[in-house]
């Protein structure tokens, strides 16, 4: 007897999850029916949940808030998106309904926060944690942004000549950040982080530069690591460090009042994923109240900074199957209508994994496959699921289409992809949907930007279009701020 897809699913997971549920042999994503926007828009698709933004955001304030009456602990929390997981103004606007604050990384991210500003999206007094190696036109819109009223822009020094430069540049006094250069895990290519500034060397730059400086306040130290928080010795040990730093600086710098501990939740990256997050910011909490306990110094006000966190889950794309490669007595290659390279492009660079599912034929049988993008490139495909070596899919049948989707991909894809210019071998980048729910629950469907058309990469090429000289370069894209339509599903 055949085993549907289903019943693998079944056999395989805890099925189905506050995510994902079926309607018959449809897949459905927080209620979702995924084959409705692909029989509307068709494929390649990619959509925003943007309720997902602001559950998270709650999740993460609820759990720091338990932690904190749990431990008694007398500082305040504060949630902060950093911008660079994704820019775009819908992420922005959603998040920023939640009371959070934001972390920034190069210069291009201040006019965004003066444009926020302008529409009442972020006040005078929200925090923007201003990081990464700052050079002039960071340096000058940062300064621009304090110097215009953002009483709560903290730069975060990431080295010695970043002070000097602000305090040329803003007028009236101001507080820092120092961040700290964390060592970096055993298995690293080197050995601490290229950010920040080390350890023992924290303190004597607070000494020589900052604590004779009457313009300039130290208000926070910044800790973070790369591979985020986990539950393990290096992660423990990493944070005990910190601290030591922490409560050895404060008893020497009274204004020092906040603890940046950075970011690094992760998002469910399979149907198996296992994450306690209580358990982390419990213990986090903890861990920072019986150090300063112990040295008898007040605790710090937390910081954290999610920003796959906050917009990772929100995401998903969907492709159709088109066609199935029998290459050898073993390998099936399932080609889909789009680029793993330019759509995901952390599944290419980082080998990293996503959610995937069918979104349509879950009673067929199922078969092992590999997936293949449209480009001419051999590292365009994708071969196992995070939680297994293999892929398993509803038997490929040339009359009967198969749709497939990936999710809890709206964190660094669209960046680090290139959206809006050139994909690799020309590939179009997909049609954009945005998803909302009423006030009444039902689904609100908005077109943020339709698939790139051929005459986009020509303007970028440099060949113009036909009528148009190619000099005459016209704004590239549609720059749709006010989105082109607005449609609801009424399904609950």
């Amino acid at each position: 007897m055949n085993i549907t897809y289903r019943d693998l699913i079944d056999q395989t997971y805890y099925f189905p999850t506050e995510e994902f549920t079926l309607d018959n042999s449809h897949l459905l994503f927080h209620g979702i029916p995924l084959m409705e926007l692909v029989e509307k828009y068709g494929s390649p698709l990619k959509f925003t949940y943007l309720p997902k933004i602001s559950q998270n955001i709650g999740l993460a304030k609820k759990w720091f808030a338990a932690a904190m009456e749990k431990h008694q602990y007398h500082g305040k929390y504060y949630y902060c998106y950093c911008t660079k997981s994704s820019h775009f103004r819908y992420v922005l606007h959603e998040a920023l309904k939640n009371d959070i604050h934001i972390e920034t990384s190069s210069a291009f991210d201040i006019p965004i926060v003066e444009r926020l500003k302008k529409e009442g999206k972020i006040k005078d007094d929200t925090y923007v944690i201003c990081n990464g190696f700052k050079r002039a036109a960071y340096i000058e819109n940062i300064a621009r942004l304090i110097n215009n009223g953002q009483r709560n822009c903290i730069p975060i020094i990431d080295n010695y000549e970043e002070l000097s430069l602000l305090t040329e540049e803003i007028e009236d006094n101001f507080k820092v950040g120092i961040r700290i250069a964390s060592e970096e895990e055993p298995k690293f290519e080197f050995y601490t982080s290229r950010l920040g500034i080390g350890y023992k060397d924290i303190v004597p730059f607070y000494e020589n530069q900052i604590k004779d400086n009457d313009k300039v306040e130290l208000r926070m130290l910044h800790f973070f690591i790369n591979t985020g928080m986990r539950d393990n010795a290096y992660y423990w040990n990493e944070l005990s460090k910190c601290l030591k730093v922490y409560v050895r600086l404060k008893k020497i710098c009274p204004s020092l009042d906040s603890l940046n501990i950075g970011g690094g939740f992760p998002t469910k990256n399979s149907l198996a994923f296992e994450y306690d997050y209580e358990y982390m910011v419990d213990e986090i909490v903890n861990q920072i109240n019986l150090a300063c306990k112990e040295a008898d110094v007040p605790v710090p006000h937390i910081f954290t900074e999610f920003g796959s966190f906050t917009v990772g889950e929100s995401g998903g794309a969907i492709y159709q199957v088109l066609y199935q490669k029998q290459q050898n007595d073993r390998e099936k290659w399932n080609m889909i209508d789009s680029s793993f390279i330019t759509t995901l492009p952390d599944s290419w660079a980082i080998n990293k994994r996503f959610i995937m599912l069918p979104i349509n034929r879950w009673n067929d049988p199922y078969e092992r496959v590999l997936l293949g993008g449209l480009t001419c490139d051999s590292d365009d495909y994708y071969n196992s699921q995070q939680d297994m070596n293999a892929i398993y899919l509803p038997k490929f049948h040339s009359e009967k289409p198969l749709y497939i989707g990936f999710f809890n991909t709206g964190a660094y894809q669209e960046t680090i992809g290139g959206y809006g210019g050139l994909q690799h071998c020309l590939i179009p980048y997909p049609k954009h949907l945005l998803i909302d729910r009423d006030g009444e629950g039902h689904l609100m469907v908005t077109l943020f930007r339709e698939q790139q058309e051929s005459g986009e990469y020509l303007r970028i090429l440099g060949y113009g279009t036909e009528g148009q000289d190619s000099g005459a370069q016209e704004e590239l894209g549609n720059q749709q701020h006010e989105y082109a339509t607005k449609e609801e599903i009424h399904k609950e």
